[in-house]
């Protein structure tokens, strides 16, 4: 790569790309390459200037000769990492914004007034239609005052005055347009589809493949709380299955054979065996982006109020004209008080401040669903964890296996990995990764596998009953027995660890130990939280008091329970906003799905389970629990940002108006100020709150 070095100073260069044009894949090929580089810290690609900024922890010339060896061809971006960047879709609406400016600069700089004035009027015909259509529909909103403002300029000839507003308007609605879609856009794509493995049905035995082997007509088992991957129609088996991603609705549908069933849904309860009828390009997006467009459910109280305030100052802001005149007889100053309307400026600074909220949270790979959400999260005092997987670390490892029966130990987790496969849990995938480092295959040697939520798998190997699970399931809801002479290496078993018990035919066959770490940044976020408004921080798990009480002491809450069934977290919930509290649930699993739904906001972690990511509000990334951190700051300085706002406009506008009755000031430049006032206030709404 050819470059000249611009300005730099000690970690920081900026330097200035040597070429024709920069494209917005060439600038995200850079900005990756860049980040790739663990001595990169930060880098800042503008494709327009083709310069680039960086900050680095390596020495000068490491630097110089890393951006030297740099070239577009060689290096292999993900497809989705360009899919979500969002630069070409910033760089369409800037230069459609550029475009609209240009337009108007132009037509009052070279075209004659008569000219201009028939454009103008030509124009002028979409407002106005759109106000008389608000008004036979017996409303009286926003595009009426657009309508008349714009009537009566055309009215009294003042064509400048009636092309001002109808090009501020514009503006505004190409930014609200642009920071809505850039919003969505994130939003739909960090929820559609990523299924990389399902099983497939292939002469009675399931077989699990990549999903891009599947073709039409293929038959593919989907368990208990995991996503349907393909559009297709049940061949055999029952479910309750959620659909609330596409359709919004929070109960599930019970699907049996010849029912249809959609990608992105997941089956909640129950197993099906699917005939797939289409693989091709997933129109999950869509349906995403077109249900958040569309609910209005998932609009902010904030949101709401704004809107209806707005829509209900239109007849005062008629009034106030009429009125005007009647004192005053002066068609000048009447129009003075239409030219300026609350609703105008409340109507777009209010959603484009929760929307721009939305998308900054992505930086942070925090998902969020809805405007609601954030308002729920900035005015939550309460906060329930679940432990394994949240406050412990999403990656739990097999330590020992512990035989009770003299078998092999690898022939043992061999058979625990046959079942646990099957179904998503941390500690599933712990048994399952441990087999696949020893390079254990274990075929499909077993009968149905059946999942008991909480407590753990049930099936028959060899014609033997085997269960694998907790000691709650294992031995008091199976009844099973430690062998003879076995009890005092159960008695032995290390307390630090999370335990999986195995047994055959109702004996103890195996304790597979693992370990669940303690997030490093555990702690430090739990007091964080409560430094930013959270009154109560509680832990709730299905370990024992032992292990539950340990990571308690550690982490700082200031509840913990300890042996809790799913049920139990969800009537915990329910509890406590039954008392007035604003409750946020945090969880990963099957087991957490009935407390994130009864939760003021339920945050699942990204890897977790299907089901707990379709039911949550909001979804983190699972590397950092910081996000919640960043999350609650988030939604604190929007609410600010929101009142703010309402203050500003009132004061801005009653200001005008009182200007404009009291012959101060013209209706051009009351109608000037109005609009430069709202886009300010829309551009500031724009700018990231977390500095």
């Amino acid at each position: 790569m050819r470059f000249v070095i611009k300005h730099e100073i000690k970690g920081r260069i900026r330097i200035h790309a040597v070429q024709k044009t920069m494209t917005c894949r060439e600038a995200d090929t850079l900005y990756y390459y860049l980040m790739s580089r663990k001595s990169v810290t930060a880098a800042k690609v503008r494709q327009q200037t083709q310069d680039i900024t960086i900050s680095y922890t390596s020495g000068r010339e490491e630097m110089i000769q890393l951006l030297r060896r740099f070239c577009y061809k060689d290096v292999k971006v993900p497809e989705s990492f360009l899919a979500n960047s969002g630069r070409e879709l910033n760089e369409e609406y800037r230069q459609k914004l550029i475009m609209h400016i240009v337009r108007w600069a132009g037509s009052r700089l070279f075209l004659p007034y008569p000219l201009r004035a028939a454009i103008t009027a030509v124009k002028s015909v979409k407002y106005l239609k759109e106000g008389v259509k608000t008004l036979a529909a017996g409303k009286l909103e926003v595009p009426v005052l657009d309508g008349a403002a714009i009537g009566m300029s055309v009215i009294r000839r003042d064509m400048d005055t009636a092309g001002s507003v109808m090009f501020l308007l514009g503006i505004g609605e190409i930014l609200e347009e642009w920071t809505h879609k850039k919003s969505v856009d994130d939003l739909a794509r960090s929820m559609s589809l990523n299924v990389s493995k399902v099983w497939m049905m292939k002469d009675g035995q399931q077989i699990l493949v990549s999903a891009s082997d599947i073709r039409e007509e293929d038959q593919i088992v989907v368990y208990m709380g995991n996503v349907i991957p393909f559009d297709g129609i049940v061949s055999e088996g029952e479910a309750m299955v959620n659909q609330s991603s596409l359709t919004g609705e929070s109960v599930p549908v019970r699907k049996t054979a010849d029912g249809y069933v959609y990608a992105g849904t997941v089956v909640e309860e129950g197993e099906l065996t699917i005939c797939v009828k289409e693989t091709s390009g997933s129109t999950k997006f869509e349906k995403i982006a077109t249900m958040i467009e569309e609910s209005e459910k998932l609009k902010s109280s904030m949101e709401g109020k704004a809107e209806h305030l707005a829509d209900q100052l239109v007849p005062y802001t008629l009034a106030g004209t009429a009125l005007t005149y009647l004192i005053t007889r002066n068609t000048t100053k009447a129009l003075s008080v239409l030219m300026v309307d609350f609703s105008c400026a409340l109507k777009l600074a209010m959603p484009i401040s929760v929307l721009s909220a939305i998308r900054e949270a992505g930086f942070y790979d925090i998902t969020v669903k809805g405007g609601k959400f954030l308002e729920a999260a900035a005015e939550a005092d309460t906060i329930v964890f679940d432990k394994t997987g949240t406050l412990t670390k999403a990656r739990p490892a097999v330590v020992d296996v512990i035989s009770f029966n003299g078998e092999d130990k690898d022939e043992l987790l061999r058979m625990a990995a046959c079942m646990e496969e099957h179904f998503p849990h941390s500690m599933a995938k712990a048994v399952v990764d441990a087999a696949k480092k020893k390079n254990l295959i274990h075929e499909e040697n077993h009968s149905k596998v059946e999942y008991i939520v909480a407590h753990g798998i049930s099936t028959t190997i060899d014609g033997k009953k085997a269960v694998i699970g907790s000691y709650h399931f294992v031995f008091e809801d199976e009844g099973c027995r430690i062998p003879e002479g076995m009890q005092e290496t159960f008695d032995q078993l290390c307390p630090e660890h999370s335990h999986l018990y195995l047994a055959v035919e109702h004996s103890l066959a195996a304790v597979i130990c693992i370990e669940d770490p303690l997030r490093e940044e555990a702690a430090d976020v739990v007091k964080d939280l409560k430094e930013a408004g959270i009154k109560k921080v509680v832990m709730m798990t299905g370990d024992s008091e032992r292990t539950a009480g340990s990571i308690a002491r550690r982490v700082g809450v200031d509840e913990y329970f300890s042996e809790v069934l799913p049920e139990d977290k969800a009537e915990f919930v329910e509890r406590e906003k039954r008392q007035g509290h604003k409750v946020i649930m945090i969880g990963d699993g099957i087991n957490d799905s009935p407390a994130l739904s009864a939760a003021d906001v339920g945050i699942a972690i990204s890897d977790g389970a299907e089901i707990a990511r379709e039911i949550a509000d909001v979804t983190i990334g699972a590397d950092n629990l910081n996000e919640l951190v960043t999350l609650k700051k988030l939604s604190s300085l929007l609410m600010k940002r929101i009142h703010k706002n309402y203050r500003m406009i009132v004061g801005i506008n009653t200001a005008l108006i009182l200007l404009g009755v009291g012959g101060i000031i013209q209706p051009t430049t009351s109608a000037l100020f109005h609009n430069m006032s709202t886009l300010a206030i829309g551009l500031k709404s724009m700018e990231d709150l977390l500095v």
